[in-house]
């Protein structure tokens, strides 16, 4: 990737450095927010975390090889930006609405009942299963891809995918018996 290859080498040049973030910035900031989103669910924590995401890839980039492609490398750190909001936010205090009660009072969710019906069975599945459900159903992303973003081999990949569908297989048909 021509494009990709540029960009890195503009990174790494302190010179052309803020100028070709900013440009990282602009061509991720979308996607990397619905990755995040969707393990969240809150639109101002999904902004949160991807602020800190960036910040993070930001002062990473003189440690950043380019042995994976730049998306890779913010997928990984926003997936573990991701989980470790969400570990953090279980050791807060319960009593606090659950995840499906708080993206059915989000303002920004304009999803109809089957898609809330699968945000609702996505935040009973474990942080593993989930990221991988996302990256794949939602993110397109290959198996290979995903294997690259969280250090994993693919044929865990495949059997947490698999673990996942059932999961949520088993959830929406008893929500709607």
């Amino acid at each position: 990737m021509p494009h990709e290859e540029n960009l890195i080498k503009r990174l790494r040049d302190q010179s052309t450095r803020d100028r070709a973030f900013r440009e990282l910035v602009e061509l991720y900031q979308e996607r990397m927010y619905w990755h995040i989103r969707r393990f969240v669910f809150e639109h101002e924590d999904a902004n949160d975390i991807m602020q800190n995401t960036f910040i993070k890839a930001y002062r990473g980039l003189d440690g950043f090889k380019g042995g994976a492609k730049i998306y890779t490398w913010l997928y990984r750190i926003a997936s573990n930006e991701s989980i470790t909001f969400v570990k953090k936010a279980k050791r807060m205090v319960s009593g606090s609405l659950e995840p499906a009660e708080k993206l059915e009072a989000d303002p920004f969710f304009d999803g109809d009942a089957a898609q809330l019906a699968l945000q609702k069975a996505l935040t009973q599945l474990p942080e593993k299963q989930r990221l991988v459900f996302n990256m794949k159903y939602y993110d397109d992303l290959t198996y290979q891809e995903i294997s690259e973003i969280l250090e994993t081999s693919v044929g865990a990949l495949k059997a947490s995918f698999h673990h996942a569908v059932k999961k949520i297989e088993l959830y929406i048909k008893n929500v709607q018996v």
